[in-house]
């Protein structure tokens, strides 16, 4: 894909000259919207075909909860849209932007449907859905190293687009393949290379982006605050983000993966409490986290114990990895039967759970099921006591289905300054923490949710303090919530969490280019 021409932009601004000059006082009703969408498309109704769903269309629920990744958002209780829009173009864009705010419809912006809360898809008030599925063009340029990434694509279409154009190149994003681009960049995105190259939106070079007037802007005409801002400050706040310029890092020929599984009963304890200051510290090239969860255990109380996870991935061979763990991580016993060699693209399957044998096509499926879920996140900046680990076993074993993901930072991630982009948890950070519990009821949601808050509160005294910081793309909204008329000052309780200093820059961004906080959510950056 390539930026539109400037005749598309002229003709795309002319459509919105009259239209944002003056707040409207349109119903709320989608009659209003689609008689608007019809009469942008020249006043034919078939050109709706395929692009806007009212409830009742026979493809509304399943287009609907196509992209929906966490079960407790599938009841009927919670609140649907009035519309959902799948654009083709981005004039489709512009005219569901258009009539929506003439028919005072909120507009939730949704790519991948990767989103903790909802937030992309759920609201409190009549809306409509913009999803981005249909955009999901990959052009890569290998002469320069950089692609254009369309926000509906999904990082395992990403991936496969460039392992069929090289073998040495690469790009430092998340795990999950399903996972959409335009959510996950505007939110910083890591990964299990992200010590050696930084986050994914640390190698974002440009962007395009329709803003509340209607215009399409790139890097060049939007200006450098509001590409700043959009590189990990949530992108839905000041725009829709249609496509994204990134540079391709270059990844060895050979990298190197191991696994190594560990309870409280044979030393896990003891060498999670060795991690917490060593895995920070190893080389960039080599990422090794931690998981943990539960299992059946005859030997305890309660026949449950605490399962250590640790998964390492060198970008280099074998031979240089082994006398590096022998060294930093003896208790793990590694041998060179435990390591094993692959290509970079091997490693994307492995770690997402697929074989490394498998064909690359698995990346394209964009169709999983997931259970219901609630998550937390925190950053450690001092190792947790042994005190405090006692504890944090004893609160684990009582979930059915825990998960804790501990990612360690360090490498490159300490030498980007804090306000090079809004994700602000750089130096001085150990390690991020993702706490997850999931059911299959949802007549059993309270009761897991109480049991997250517990563990949270919990580890109150172990983690980063003011603020007691947090990640935007793992939302959460204990942290706070926006109101109708929420101010700046009142939403810090959550913005300093995820942004830190950086969470004042982007009120004054958001109040230039949205003063009218037409783009916003229960977590939409206020202007400041």
């Amino acid at each position: 894909m390539t930026i539109p021409n400037s005749n598309l932009v002229l003709l795309c601004a002319i459509i919105f000259i009259s239209v944002f000059s003056s707040s409207s006082s349109g119903s709320a009703s989608h009659e209003g919207f689609l008689e608007c969408f019809h009469s942008g498309l020249g006043g034919n109704t078939n050109t709706t075909s395929g692009i806007v769903f009212t409830k009742t269309s026979s493809s509304y629920e399943t287009i609907l909860d196509a992209s929906i990744r966490n079960s407790r958002f599938l009841t009927t209780s919670v609140p649907k849209p009035n519309l959902i829009v799948t654009p083709h173009n981005l004039l489709h864009i512009q005219l569901a932007l258009r009539c929506s705010n003439q028919s005072n419809l909120q507009v939730r912006i949704r790519s991948g449907g990767h989103d903790y809360e909802g937030l992309s898809y759920v609201s409190n008030v009549p809306f409509i859905i913009i999803d981005l599925f249909n955009l999901r063009s990959i052009n890569i340029n290998m002469e320069d190293e950089t692609a254009w990434v369309q926000s509906g694509a999904t990082l395992g279409e990403l991936y496969y687009a460039i392992a069929n154009r090289s073998k040495v190149h690469g790009f430092p994003a998340g795990s999950c393949a399903t996972i959409g681009i335009g959510g996950h960049f505007s939110g910083g995105g890591f990964g299990a290379i992200f010590r050696k190259y930084g986050l994914a939106a640390d190698n974002v070079i440009d962007a395009q982006i329709i803003n509340v007037n209607g215009t399409i802007l790139n890097r060049r005409t939007m200006g450098e605050n509001l590409f700043w801002a959009i590189r990990g400050g949530g992108g839905s706040s000041f725009g829709v983000i249609t496509a994204w310029k990134i540079k391709l890092v270059r990844v060895p020929s050979t990298v190197t993966i191991f696994d190594v599984s560990r309870n409280l009963d044979d030393g896990g304890s003891e060498i999670f409490t060795k991690w917490q200051t060593v895995a920070p510290k190893l080389p960039a090239e080599l990422f090794l986290h931690a998981v943990l969860g539960v299992s059946d255990s005859a030997s305890r109380v309660g026949n449950r114990t605490v399962v250590f996870s640790f998964t390492g991935l060198y970008l280099g061979t074998a031979e240089k990895l082994l006398p590096l763990m022998q060294k930093s991580f003896a208790e793990f016993g590694l041998q060179r039967s435990n390591l094993t060699e692959m290509s970079w693209i091997q490693s994307v399957l492995y770690l997402a759970g697929f074989s490394g044998d498998q064909s690359l096509e698995v990346l394209l499926n964009r169709n999983i099921t997931s259970p219901s879920f609630k998550t937390k996140s925190d950053y450690i900046t001092e190792p947790i006591s042994s005190t405090g680990l006692e504890g944090l076993w004893k609160l684990l074993v009582l979930e059915e289905s825990p998960t804790m993901i501990l990612t360690p930072y360090g490498g490159i991630m300490s030498e980007i300054p804090e306000s090079a982009i809004p994700f602000p948890h750089r130096e001085g950070m150990l390690y991020g923490i993702q706490y997850s519990a999931s059911w299959d009821s949802n007549e059993d949601a309270a009761k897991h949710i109480k049991w997250m808050r517990t563990l949270y509160d919990y580890l109150a005294p172990y983690v980063s303090k003011l603020p007691r910081r947090a990640y935007l793309n793992y939302r959460d909204l204990d942290l706070g919530v926006n109101g109708p008329n929420t101010s700046y000052v009142e939403a810090q309780s959550w913005g300093l969490k995820y942004f830190n200093q950086n969470f004042k820059r982007l009120g004054k961004v958001k109040a230039r280019v949205d003063p009218g906080n037409f783009f916003r959510n229960e977590q939409s950056i206020p202007p400041f």
